[in-house]
């Protein structure tokens, strides 16, 4: 379950991030709460998480997923580049915390 939970606090954590974004755009209470409740819940299910997982490996899976999915969101919805050197370091960030858990 705590995987799980994992995965969820990283998804969290990439809505958390766009609601950023929006917040820029729109200036509106709806996306600052948003974002709080983005980023909250992420942190909640993250400490959930590290109930049972090391907090390193969490920690690193937690914000690989954060910072990969917030920039494959960042070329899907607001046209960020897409350079293959760009895509090339997502999938390093991704298999640095693939490699954690496999060695821990």
């Amino acid at each position: 379950m705590s995987w799980i939970y994992l995965i969820l606090a990283g998804v969290l954590e990439m809505f958390g991030v766009t609601m950023i974004s929006s917040l820029h755009k729109n200036r509106n209470w709806q996306s600052l709460f948003m974002l709080f409740a983005g980023f909250g819940g992420s942190f909640l299910l993250l400490a959930f998480a590290m109930e049972e997982l090391p907090m390193g490996t969490a920690y690193a899976i937690w914000t690989g997923i954060g910072a990969s999915g917030g920039a494959v969101l960042g070329m899907i919805l607001y046209g960020e580049s897409k350079d293959w050197k760009r895509i090339f370091f997502i999938f390093l960030v991704l298999g640095a915390a693939v490699g954690l858990k496999l060695t821990s």
